[in-house]
Protein backbone atom coordinates (compact mmCIF):
# COMPACT_ATOMS: atom_id res chain seq x y z
CA UNK A 1 0.00 0.00 0.00
CA UNK A 2 1.17 3.10 -1.07
CA UNK A 3 1.72 5.96 1.96
CA UNK A 4 0.89 8.69 0.21
CA UNK A 5 -2.37 7.87 -0.46
CA UNK A 6 -3.07 8.83 3.06
CA UNK A 7 -2.59 12.79 1.91
CA UNK A 8 -5.36 11.73 -1.09
CA UNK A 9 -7.84 14.83 -0.64
CA UNK A 10 -10.59 12.25 -0.79
CA UNK A 11 -11.43 11.11 2.58
CA UNK A 12 -12.60 7.72 1.90
CA UNK A 13 -9.14 6.64 -0.18
CA UNK A 14 -7.36 7.93 3.22
CA UNK A 15 -10.04 5.79 5.30
CA UNK A 16 -9.06 2.68 3.18
CA UNK A 17 -5.34 3.62 2.67
CA UNK A 18 -5.42 4.06 6.78
CA UNK A 19 -7.07 0.56 7.33
CA UNK A 20 -5.27 -1.19 4.96
CA UNK A 21 -1.69 0.01 6.44
CA UNK A 22 -2.86 -1.05 9.67
CA UNK A 23 -2.53 -4.40 9.63
CA UNK A 24 1.45 -4.59 8.69
CA UNK A 25 2.07 -1.60 10.42
CA UNK A 26 5.16 -2.56 13.16
CA UNK A 27 5.10 0.59 16.02
CA UNK A 28 8.02 1.23 18.50
CA UNK A 29 6.66 1.52 21.65
CA UNK A 30 5.44 5.53 22.76
CA UNK A 31 8.10 7.23 24.27
CA UNK A 32 8.21 10.86 26.17
CA UNK A 33 8.55 12.97 22.98
CA UNK A 34 5.18 15.09 21.43
CA UNK A 35 4.37 17.21 19.05
CA UNK A 36 0.96 19.27 20.33
CA UNK A 37 1.05 21.92 17.08
CA UNK A 38 0.62 20.02 13.84
CA UNK A 39 -0.47 21.83 10.63
CA UNK A 40 -2.31 19.45 8.20
CA UNK A 41 -3.21 20.23 4.25
CA UNK A 42 -6.29 21.39 5.65
CA UNK A 43 -4.51 25.08 6.19
CA UNK A 44 -1.07 23.99 5.34
CA UNK A 45 1.57 21.86 5.63
CA UNK A 46 4.85 21.97 4.37
CA UNK A 47 4.77 18.36 2.94
CA UNK A 48 1.12 18.03 1.86
CA UNK A 49 0.27 16.10 5.24
CA UNK A 50 -3.45 14.71 6.03
CA UNK A 51 -4.62 14.54 9.86
CA UNK A 52 -4.52 10.46 9.18
CA UNK A 53 -0.54 10.98 8.17
CA UNK A 54 0.42 13.30 10.18
CA UNK A 55 -0.90 10.21 13.44
CA UNK A 56 0.90 7.69 11.35
CA UNK A 57 4.19 9.48 10.78
CA UNK A 58 3.97 10.51 14.67
CA UNK A 59 3.24 6.47 15.70
CA UNK A 60 5.80 5.63 13.63
CA UNK A 61 8.06 7.90 15.61
CA UNK A 62 7.49 6.67 18.54
CA UNK A 63 5.40 9.68 20.20
CA UNK A 64 3.59 9.12 23.16
CA UNK A 65 0.77 12.41 21.51
CA UNK A 66 0.10 14.42 19.09
CA UNK A 67 -2.40 17.76 18.47
CA UNK A 68 -3.29 18.85 15.59
CA UNK A 69 -3.88 22.75 14.48
CA UNK A 70 -5.30 23.99 11.74
CA UNK A 71 -5.84 27.79 11.26
CA UNK A 72 -9.26 28.54 10.70
CA UNK A 73 -10.98 25.28 10.54
CA UNK A 74 -11.67 22.26 12.29
CA UNK A 75 -11.73 20.16 9.06
CA UNK A 76 -9.54 17.64 10.24
CA UNK A 77 -11.10 16.72 13.60
CA UNK A 78 -13.00 13.68 13.54
CA UNK A 79 -10.43 12.23 11.24
CA UNK A 80 -7.52 13.09 13.41
CA UNK A 81 -9.13 11.73 16.99
CA UNK A 82 -10.41 8.91 14.94
CA UNK A 83 -6.62 8.32 13.67
CA UNK A 84 -5.38 8.33 17.31
CA UNK A 85 -7.62 5.64 17.95
CA UNK A 86 -7.14 3.71 15.39
CA UNK A 87 -3.19 3.70 16.16
CA UNK A 88 -3.43 4.36 19.56
CA UNK A 89 -1.68 7.51 19.98
CA UNK A 90 -3.07 10.16 22.45
CA UNK A 91 -4.69 13.19 20.63
CA UNK A 92 -5.99 16.67 20.29
CA UNK A 93 -7.25 19.07 17.97
CA UNK A 94 -6.44 22.56 18.42
CA UNK A 95 -7.14 25.57 15.94
CA UNK A 96 -5.16 29.28 15.55
CA UNK A 97 -5.82 32.06 13.55
CA UNK A 98 -4.98 35.77 13.94
CA UNK A 99 -6.75 38.62 16.13
CA UNK A 100 -6.98 41.81 17.20
CA UNK A 101 -5.72 43.25 20.48
CA UNK A 102 -7.47 46.69 21.30
CA UNK A 103 -5.39 47.20 24.38
CA UNK A 104 -2.11 46.90 22.13
CA UNK A 105 -3.11 48.46 19.19
CA UNK A 106 0.06 50.70 18.93
CA UNK A 107 2.45 47.63 19.44
CA UNK A 108 3.24 44.60 17.96
CA UNK A 109 2.44 41.54 19.57
CA UNK A 110 3.33 38.24 18.27
CA UNK A 111 3.08 38.96 14.23
CA UNK A 112 6.40 41.26 13.65
CA UNK A 113 5.57 44.59 12.28
CA UNK A 114 1.72 44.92 12.39
CA UNK A 115 0.69 46.28 15.68
CA UNK A 116 -2.32 44.97 17.62
CA UNK A 117 -2.32 41.85 15.95
CA UNK A 118 -1.42 38.63 18.07
CA UNK A 119 -2.19 34.76 16.71
CA UNK A 120 -4.56 32.96 19.15
CA UNK A 121 -5.49 29.71 19.66
CA UNK A 122 -7.78 27.58 21.37
CA UNK A 123 -7.04 23.88 22.20
CA UNK A 124 -8.66 20.54 22.96
CA UNK A 125 -12.01 20.71 20.54
CA UNK A 126 -13.22 17.69 20.55
CA UNK A 127 -16.32 18.36 18.09
CA UNK A 128 -17.30 20.60 15.35
CA UNK A 129 -19.93 23.33 16.34
CA UNK A 130 -23.74 21.98 14.82
CA UNK A 131 -25.24 23.61 11.68
CA UNK A 132 -26.79 27.17 12.42
CA UNK A 133 -25.37 27.56 16.18
CA UNK A 134 -23.47 30.64 16.98
CA UNK A 135 -20.39 28.52 17.26
CA UNK A 136 -20.88 27.55 14.16
CA UNK A 137 -21.41 30.78 12.69
CA UNK A 138 -18.54 32.06 14.08
CA UNK A 139 -16.14 29.38 12.77
CA UNK A 140 -17.55 29.78 9.19
CA UNK A 141 -16.71 33.62 9.81
CA UNK A 142 -13.22 32.89 10.01
CA UNK A 143 -13.51 30.48 6.88
CA UNK A 144 -15.17 33.69 4.90
CA UNK A 145 -12.52 35.86 6.79
CA UNK A 146 -9.33 33.78 5.52
CA UNK A 147 -10.56 33.64 2.15
CA UNK A 148 -11.94 37.25 1.39
CA UNK A 149 -8.30 37.67 2.90
CA UNK A 150 -6.79 35.95 -0.11
CA UNK A 151 -9.15 37.28 -2.60
CA UNK A 152 -7.65 40.73 -1.61
CA UNK A 153 -4.16 39.55 -1.69
CA UNK A 154 -4.51 37.79 -5.15
CA UNK A 155 -5.90 40.80 -6.64
CA UNK A 156 -3.08 42.88 -5.43
CA UNK A 157 -0.26 40.56 -6.98
CA UNK A 158 -2.18 40.28 -9.82
CA UNK A 159 -2.29 43.84 -10.87
CA UNK A 160 1.29 43.94 -9.97
CA UNK A 161 2.88 40.98 -12.20
CA UNK A 162 0.01 40.56 -14.47
CA UNK A 163 2.62 37.63 -16.35
CA UNK A 164 1.53 35.06 -13.81
CA UNK A 165 -1.86 36.36 -12.87
CA UNK A 166 -3.68 33.41 -10.57
CA UNK A 167 -7.70 32.58 -10.66
CA UNK A 168 -8.17 31.83 -7.34
CA UNK A 169 -10.86 29.23 -8.02
CA UNK A 170 -8.64 27.48 -10.79
CA UNK A 171 -4.58 27.93 -9.73
CA UNK A 172 -5.23 28.06 -5.94
CA UNK A 173 -8.50 26.02 -4.59
CA UNK A 174 -7.36 22.68 -6.10
CA UNK A 175 -4.40 22.82 -3.89
CA UNK A 176 -6.60 22.25 -0.94
CA UNK A 177 -8.81 19.63 0.42
CA UNK A 178 -12.15 21.61 1.13
CA UNK A 179 -10.83 25.03 -0.39
CA UNK A 180 -9.76 26.66 2.49
CA UNK A 181 -6.60 27.99 0.87
CA UNK A 182 -3.45 29.94 2.89
CA UNK A 183 -0.86 32.44 2.07
CA UNK A 184 1.13 29.38 1.61
CA UNK A 185 -0.96 27.91 -1.23
CA UNK A 186 -1.19 31.43 -2.91
CA UNK A 187 2.87 31.44 -2.80
CA UNK A 188 3.10 27.66 -4.30
CA UNK A 189 0.57 28.43 -7.14
CA UNK A 190 2.33 31.95 -8.27
CA UNK A 191 5.54 29.52 -8.76
CA UNK A 192 4.34 26.97 -10.27
CA UNK A 193 2.65 29.77 -12.24
CA UNK A 194 5.56 31.26 -13.78
CA UNK A 195 7.34 27.69 -14.19
CA UNK A 196 4.33 27.38 -16.75
CA UNK A 197 4.54 31.02 -18.15
CA UNK A 198 7.99 30.92 -18.70
CA UNK A 199 9.34 27.28 -19.91
CA UNK A 200 13.29 28.74 -20.03
CA UNK A 201 14.93 29.26 -16.84
CA UNK A 202 16.72 32.44 -18.16
CA UNK A 203 13.63 34.02 -18.13
CA UNK A 204 12.13 32.69 -15.15
CA UNK A 205 15.75 34.12 -13.47
CA UNK A 206 15.11 38.09 -15.07
CA UNK A 207 11.28 37.47 -14.11
CA UNK A 208 11.97 36.47 -10.23
CA UNK A 209 15.39 38.06 -9.66
CA UNK A 210 15.00 41.61 -9.09
CA UNK A 211 11.27 40.94 -6.80
CA UNK A 212 13.61 38.27 -4.90
CA UNK A 213 16.48 41.02 -5.13
CA UNK A 214 19.16 38.39 -5.91
CA UNK A 215 21.53 38.19 -8.82
CA UNK A 216 20.08 36.04 -11.81
CA UNK A 217 23.01 33.71 -11.70
CA UNK A 218 22.24 33.06 -8.15
CA UNK A 219 18.62 32.23 -8.78
CA UNK A 220 19.14 28.27 -9.91
CA UNK A 221 20.09 28.03 -6.83
CA UNK A 222 17.06 29.28 -5.04
CA UNK A 223 14.55 27.77 -7.28
CA UNK A 224 15.93 24.24 -6.83
CA UNK A 225 15.46 24.31 -2.85
CA UNK A 226 12.03 24.66 -2.95
CA UNK A 227 11.23 25.61 0.52
CA UNK A 228 13.62 28.58 0.05
CA UNK A 229 12.49 29.60 -3.13
CA UNK A 230 9.10 29.87 -1.88
CA UNK A 231 9.89 31.26 1.49
CA UNK A 232 11.47 34.17 -0.41
CA UNK A 233 8.64 34.70 -3.18
CA UNK A 234 6.49 35.09 0.49
CA UNK A 235 8.94 37.83 1.55
CA UNK A 236 8.41 39.37 -1.68
CA UNK A 237 4.88 39.21 -2.59
CA UNK A 238 2.64 38.81 0.43
CA UNK A 239 4.50 39.66 3.56
CA UNK A 240 5.39 43.38 4.80
CA UNK A 241 7.44 45.29 2.54
CA UNK A 242 6.30 42.91 -0.18
CA UNK A 243 4.16 44.27 -3.36
CA UNK A 244 1.17 42.11 -2.62
CA UNK A 245 1.24 43.60 1.48
CA UNK A 246 -1.20 46.24 3.00
CA UNK A 247 -1.23 46.85 6.99
CA UNK A 248 -4.20 44.77 8.67
CA UNK A 249 -6.55 47.09 10.80
CA UNK A 250 -8.91 45.92 13.60
CA UNK A 251 -11.45 45.29 10.85
CA UNK A 252 -9.27 42.57 9.71
CA UNK A 253 -8.98 39.76 11.99
CA UNK A 254 -11.72 38.83 14.93
CA UNK A 255 -10.95 40.14 17.74
CA UNK A 256 -9.14 38.81 20.69
CA UNK A 257 -12.16 39.37 23.16
CA UNK A 258 -14.97 37.19 20.79
CA UNK A 259 -12.23 35.07 19.78
CA UNK A 260 -11.07 33.71 23.07
CA UNK A 261 -15.10 33.61 24.10
CA UNK A 262 -15.86 31.36 21.50
CA UNK A 263 -13.72 28.74 22.02
CA UNK A 264 -14.96 28.93 26.24
CA UNK A 265 -18.15 28.61 24.40
CA UNK A 266 -16.83 25.42 22.17
CA UNK A 267 -16.09 23.52 25.42
CA UNK A 268 -12.26 24.29 24.26
CA UNK A 269 -9.31 26.00 25.97
CA UNK A 270 -8.69 29.46 24.99
CA UNK A 271 -5.22 29.95 24.31
CA UNK A 272 -2.24 32.66 23.77
CA UNK A 273 -0.05 31.86 21.04
CA UNK A 274 3.59 33.36 22.14
CA UNK A 275 6.41 34.08 19.75
CA UNK A 276 9.48 34.72 21.04
CA UNK A 277 9.45 37.78 23.41
CA UNK A 278 11.24 40.43 21.73
CA UNK A 279 7.90 42.63 20.82
CA UNK A 280 6.88 45.51 22.51
CA UNK A 281 3.51 43.42 23.24
CA UNK A 282 5.81 40.41 24.40
CA UNK A 283 8.69 41.60 26.27
CA UNK A 284 7.53 41.98 29.51
CA UNK A 285 6.00 38.85 30.18
CA UNK A 286 3.73 39.25 33.01
CA UNK A 287 1.76 42.31 31.70
CA UNK A 288 1.49 39.97 28.49
CA UNK A 289 -0.18 37.04 30.49
CA UNK A 290 -2.11 39.49 32.60
CA UNK A 291 -3.96 40.97 29.72
CA UNK A 292 -4.72 38.04 28.07
CA UNK A 293 -5.73 35.74 30.91
CA UNK A 294 -7.94 38.65 31.91
CA UNK A 295 -9.51 38.35 28.70
CA UNK A 296 -10.18 34.98 29.70
CA UNK A 297 -7.14 32.55 28.02
CA UNK A 298 -6.28 29.83 30.38
CA UNK A 299 -3.16 27.97 28.29
CA UNK A 300 -0.23 29.22 26.25
CA UNK A 301 1.36 27.87 23.37
CA UNK A 302 4.83 27.81 22.43
CA UNK A 303 7.45 26.76 19.94
CA UNK A 304 10.42 26.30 21.17
CA UNK A 305 12.75 25.64 18.29
CA UNK A 306 12.39 29.65 17.07
CA UNK A 307 12.56 30.67 20.73
CA UNK A 308 15.91 28.56 21.60
CA UNK A 309 17.37 26.97 18.28
CA UNK A 310 19.55 29.61 16.95
CA UNK A 311 22.60 30.07 15.17
CA UNK A 312 23.64 33.51 16.68
CA UNK A 313 24.48 33.34 20.28
CA UNK A 314 23.79 36.88 21.75
CA UNK A 315 20.07 35.85 20.09
CA UNK A 316 19.90 32.56 21.70
CA UNK A 317 21.12 33.99 24.79
CA UNK A 318 18.22 36.74 24.65
CA UNK A 319 15.40 34.64 23.51
CA UNK A 320 16.14 31.99 25.85
CA UNK A 321 15.77 34.05 28.76
CA UNK A 322 12.68 34.85 26.66
CA UNK A 323 11.40 31.93 26.92
CA UNK A 324 12.77 31.08 30.78
CA UNK A 325 10.41 34.14 31.53
CA UNK A 326 6.77 33.33 29.89
CA UNK A 327 7.39 29.70 31.15
CA UNK A 328 7.97 31.15 34.97
CA UNK A 329 4.90 33.50 34.34
CA UNK A 330 2.69 30.14 33.55
CA UNK A 331 3.81 28.53 36.32
CA UNK A 332 2.99 31.33 38.74
CA UNK A 333 -0.31 31.37 36.88
CA UNK A 334 -0.98 27.39 36.55
CA UNK A 335 -1.43 28.04 33.35
CA UNK A 336 -1.13 24.53 30.60
CA UNK A 337 1.96 24.83 27.98
CA UNK A 338 1.29 23.38 24.68
CA UNK A 339 4.01 23.05 22.29
CA UNK A 340 4.74 21.64 19.02
CA UNK A 341 6.19 22.26 15.65
CA UNK A 342 4.04 23.30 13.34
CA UNK A 343 5.22 21.42 10.30
CA UNK A 344 4.10 24.34 7.75
CA UNK A 345 7.68 25.04 6.58
CA UNK A 346 10.45 22.89 5.44
CA UNK A 347 13.84 22.80 7.49
CA UNK A 348 11.38 22.71 10.45
CA UNK A 349 12.28 19.53 13.44
CA UNK A 350 9.72 16.99 13.69
CA UNK A 351 9.36 17.08 17.00
CA UNK A 352 10.62 19.10 19.93
CA UNK A 353 13.65 17.06 21.79
CA UNK A 354 12.72 18.32 25.64
CA UNK A 355 15.38 16.14 26.77
CA UNK A 356 18.34 18.26 25.81
CA UNK A 357 20.21 20.77 26.86
CA UNK A 358 17.59 23.92 27.33
CA UNK A 359 14.70 22.32 26.89
CA UNK A 360 14.91 19.83 28.93
CA UNK A 361 14.64 22.10 32.56
CA UNK A 362 10.94 22.73 31.45
CA UNK A 363 10.16 19.18 30.38
CA UNK A 364 7.76 18.71 33.33
CA UNK A 365 5.68 22.11 32.61
CA UNK A 366 5.65 20.95 29.06
CA UNK A 367 4.90 17.15 29.48
CA UNK A 368 2.38 18.14 31.86
CA UNK A 369 0.17 20.85 29.07
CA UNK A 370 0.48 17.44 26.56
CA UNK A 371 -1.22 15.40 29.26
CA UNK A 372 -3.56 18.32 30.03
CA UNK A 373 -4.23 18.98 26.31
CA UNK A 374 -5.28 15.09 26.44
CA UNK A 375 -7.34 15.04 29.63
CA UNK A 376 -9.37 17.88 28.12
CA UNK A 377 -10.45 16.01 24.99
CA UNK A 378 -11.09 12.44 26.41
CA UNK A 379 -13.27 14.57 29.47
CA UNK A 380 -14.72 17.01 26.77
CA UNK A 381 -15.54 14.22 24.05
CA UNK A 382 -16.52 11.72 26.37
CA UNK A 383 -17.75 12.95 29.79
CA UNK A 384 -18.93 16.45 28.54
CA UNK A 385 -16.19 18.08 31.36
CA UNK A 386 -13.91 20.27 29.81
CA UNK A 387 -11.20 22.04 31.33
CA UNK A 388 -13.87 25.11 31.50
CA UNK A 389 -16.89 22.87 32.38
CA UNK A 390 -19.10 24.86 34.73
CA UNK A 391 -18.89 21.09 36.76
CA UNK A 392 -14.88 20.94 36.64
CA UNK A 393 -14.42 24.62 37.45
CA UNK A 394 -16.85 24.11 40.54
CA UNK A 395 -15.07 20.84 41.37
CA UNK A 396 -11.41 21.87 40.93
CA UNK A 397 -11.61 25.76 41.88
CA UNK A 398 -7.63 25.26 42.44
CA UNK A 399 -6.35 25.48 39.16
CA UNK A 400 -3.13 23.10 40.21
CA UNK A 401 -5.14 20.39 41.42
CA UNK A 402 -7.31 20.71 38.30
CA UNK A 403 -4.44 20.79 36.03
CA UNK A 404 -2.87 17.76 38.12
CA UNK A 405 -6.40 16.03 38.02
CA UNK A 406 -6.55 16.68 33.51
CA UNK A 407 -3.08 15.66 33.92
CA UNK A 408 -3.46 12.37 35.03
CA UNK A 409 -6.69 11.16 32.94
CA UNK A 410 -4.22 12.60 30.15
CA UNK A 411 -1.51 10.09 31.28
CA UNK A 412 -3.45 7.14 30.66
CA UNK A 413 -2.76 4.77 27.95
CA UNK A 414 -4.40 6.38 24.47
CA UNK A 415 -7.99 4.99 23.88
CA UNK A 416 -9.00 2.45 21.51
CA UNK A 417 -11.26 2.17 19.46
CA UNK A 418 -12.72 -0.67 21.35
CA UNK A 419 -12.55 1.73 24.73
CA UNK A 420 -13.96 4.68 23.26
CA UNK A 421 -17.15 2.64 22.13
CA UNK A 422 -17.06 1.41 25.78
CA UNK A 423 -17.18 5.29 27.12
CA UNK A 424 -19.94 6.56 24.43
CA UNK A 425 -22.34 3.57 25.15
CA UNK A 426 -21.37 4.72 29.03
CA UNK A 427 -23.05 7.98 28.34
CA UNK A 428 -21.13 10.73 30.07
CA UNK A 429 -21.79 10.52 33.55
CA UNK A 430 -20.40 7.10 33.72
CA UNK A 431 -17.85 7.67 31.47
CA UNK A 432 -15.86 9.97 33.71
CA UNK A 433 -16.57 7.43 36.36
CA UNK A 434 -14.32 4.81 33.69
CA UNK A 435 -11.77 7.65 32.69
CA UNK A 436 -11.10 8.12 36.39
CA UNK A 437 -10.44 4.36 37.23
CA UNK A 438 -8.50 3.80 34.06
CA UNK A 439 -6.19 6.87 35.22
CA UNK A 440 -6.27 5.64 38.69
CA UNK A 441 -4.28 2.36 37.70
CA UNK A 442 -0.97 4.53 36.53
CA UNK A 443 1.76 4.28 39.22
Amino acid sequence: MNIDRLNDFKMETRREALKALLPQAQFPSSGTLFNMHCHSFFSYNADGWSPSRIVWECRQRGLTAAALCDFDVLDGLEEFLAGGRALALRTAVHLETRSYVREQANVDISSPGEPGVAYIMGCGFTAIPKQSTPQALFLEKLRQGAQERNHALIARINGALPAIALDYTQDVVPLTPKGVATERHIIRAYVQKSLAKFSDGAQRAAFWAPLLKCDASAYPAIEADVPRMEELVRNALAKRGGIGYIQPTEKTFPLANDFLAWVRSCGAIPTIAWLDGTSGGEVDAEQLLELMTHKGAAALNIIPDRNWNLKKPEEAARKQANLEAIVKGCVKRDLPINIGTEMNKGGLPFVDDITGPVLSKYATEFTQGMQIMVGQTLLGLYAQAPYLSERIVSEYKDLSKRNAFFAKIGAAPAVTEAEAEKLLEAGPAKAFGLLVDRSSLLK
